[in-house]
């Protein structure tokens, strides 16, 4: 290094050693609201003690995404053609280094070769960006941020003991994010336990019944008609009796029957749940009570039915409406005697099984109609519990955004800290008439769509009201709620069926009952259309 290189590698270092004395105090008390105003001029302070064009420090969430991005840059940088800062994060994404920095004294030269990418290749083409070095902050391995700093057509030589001063800047830039982002989750924390302590006193009152209701996994709020229908869950869970939970689709009903269940004296035995509009009509009598070896072709083994399977335990049949008039002879007769014949056999089976049904029809306009027998209806309606559609629970809302966000963000690898209140003032106004379940996809589309801490509708769920509607009148027929469900679930998942998290395993069905079904309806996948799904003559 000659005369002149090495007074100015000292320069920087002493340069650069007041930038670091000074943010070092002031970033060890400042707060995520002053963060904002202490960045920007940190990076301007760097930028010319080091004499590059541009500075850019990036924010990384725990799954690797871009939470925040800082930038200054000079009057070279902001008037040449090398892009605005937002395309600066290019740079760390593509040239990510294996080591704790990477230092390019010569672009494209220095560039690593299995980095030049086409991408890459073209970025380098159309600006004039001739050296950089990149500087990333880790906690317990997990990147938390990265400074970049570049130079603007004239090239640039970083010496080690400079390089080593911006890598203690960056780490307490870095050390300073963590501390936030710890602080804000310590916050929710103890919002969370003031909640429960509040809740806890409210049922503590004496002479309040309502505020007595435990709490049940899964199931959230605090509305009025939601607590009663709990109410009605706390009295009947510890008995045996039949119940019939009423309420439209995705209204939670197979999670008030897990909550009957777990609180039930049958809870050390399974819950064994039918979905009785899934299955194919010759399929649900050999579903239900099994099947002896030969009794139908590809019957090579006797199977046990779910009655068989739930002995002792709880049977969650959703959608009873819809079970074949047939079939609802031999459930009756299962309910009043405990015994049964498997599909080929003559051989009686005995079950002791508590039944708990499900429906989103009208059962009694059923029976006046003739489709649904009075008998069954009578037995199975001992204790029925009307579960309230969510609009008209609208404040248990803004609660239920939140348990999804918690729910589901992990799994798109998202890290969402802030709901804007225009967006949860939209979600609130809807009418959801596709109740809980639509919420859930709303949310989850929305999550995919935001990519940062703030969480961003991908589209307006009122506004779609027209289109997307799942009739809840009492002449609203069964086929076109299923339609109208699968439909919704399939635009969601871009028509995939198969696979974790696609179509058939929400709809928690088999891939094939799900292809029947979409047959039977005319439901038709197509690539080319806008969420892969049309409806067959549409």
């Amino acid at each position: 290094m000659d005369t002149v290189s090495t007074t100015r590698a000292e320069q920087w270092c002493s340069q650069t050693d007041q930038v670091v004395a000074e943010f070092s105090a002031t970033l060890c008390h400042v707060d995520a609201a002053e963060l904002e105003t202490a960045i920007t001029p940190m990076l301007q302070r760097i930028g010319e003690a080091v004499a590059v064009n541009r500075a850019t420090l990036v924010e990384y969430g725990s799954d690797g995404d871009v939470l925040n991005t800082w930038t200054w840059g000079d009057p070279i940088a902001m008037g040449s053609e090398a892009g605005d800062g937002d395309e600066t994060p290019w740079l760390w994404e593509h040239l990510r280094p294996e080591r704790d920095s990477l230092v390019l004294e010569r672009i494209p030269a220095d560039v690593p070769v299995h980095a030049l990418t086409p991408t890459v290749l073209e970025y380098l083409r159309r600006t004039p960006l001739r050296s950089a070095v990149i500087l990333p902050a880790r906690i317990a391995s997990t990147l938390v941020c990265a400074l970049s700093l570049e130079t603007i057509r004239d090239s640039h030589v970083w010496p080690a003991p400079v390089v080593d001063r911006l890598r203690l800047l960056v780490a307490l830039v870095g050390g300073t994010l963590h501390r936030l982002r710890q602080d804000a989750l310590l916050r929710e924390s103890r919002a969370d336990l003031k909640r429960l302590s509040a809740r806890y006193e409210r049922e503590q009152e004496p002479g309040d019944e309502v505020a007595a209701v435990p709490e049940f996994e899964g199931i959230i709020g605090e509305a009025t008609s939601l607590r009663e229908a709990l109410v009605r869950v706390q009295e009947v869970a510890p008995t045996s009796t039949s119940v019939l939970l009423l309420g439209e689709t995705g209204t939670g009903k197979e999670l008030f029957a897990r909550a009957i269940h777990a609180h039930g004296p049958r809870r050390s035995h399974q819950l064994v749940v039918v979905n009785c509009a899934a299955l194919p009509p010759t399929l649900i009598e050999s579903e239900l009570f099994g099947h002896a070896r030969g009794a139908f072709t590809g019957a090579v083994a006797t199977r046990q039915g779910r009655f068989e399977l739930a002995h002792h335990g709880t049977l969650f049949l959703d959608e009873i409406g819809d079970l074949p008039l047939d079939l609802q002879a031999k459930l009756l007769r299962v309910l009043q005697e405990g015994a049964f014949e498997r599909v080929g056999s003559s051989a009686t089976q005995k079950v002791d099984v508590r039944i708990i049904a499900a429906t989103h029809r009208d059962l009694a306009k059923a029976v006046a109609d003739g489709s649904f027998r009075d008998d069954l209806f009578y037995r199975l309606s001992v204790f029925p519990i009307q579960l309230p559609p969510l609009r008209q629970r609208r404040e248990d809302i803004p609660a239920l955004v939140w348990h999804i966000i918690h729910k589901r963000q992990r799994s798109v690898h998202r890290w969402i800290k802030r709901v804007p209140e225009d967006v949860m003032a939209t979600l609130t106004r809807h009418d959801w008439p596709g109740n809980v379940r639509e919420l859930e996809n709303v949310i989850e589309r929305s999550l995919i769509h935001s990519t940062g801490d703030t969480l961003r509708l991908l589209d307006d769920p009122i506004a779609h009201a027209d289109t997307v509607h799942v009739p809840h009148t009492e002449d609203a027929s069964l086929s076109a709620v299923e339609r109208t469900h699968i439909e919704e679930v399939l635009r969601a998942c871009r028509g995939r069926i198969n696979g974790p998290g696609n179509a058939a395993e929400r709809l928690g069905l088999h891939p094939n009952t799900l292809r029947f079904r979409m047959k039977k309806l005319g439901i038709v996948r197509d690539p080319s259309r806008t969420g892969g799904v049309h409806i067959a003559g549409a």
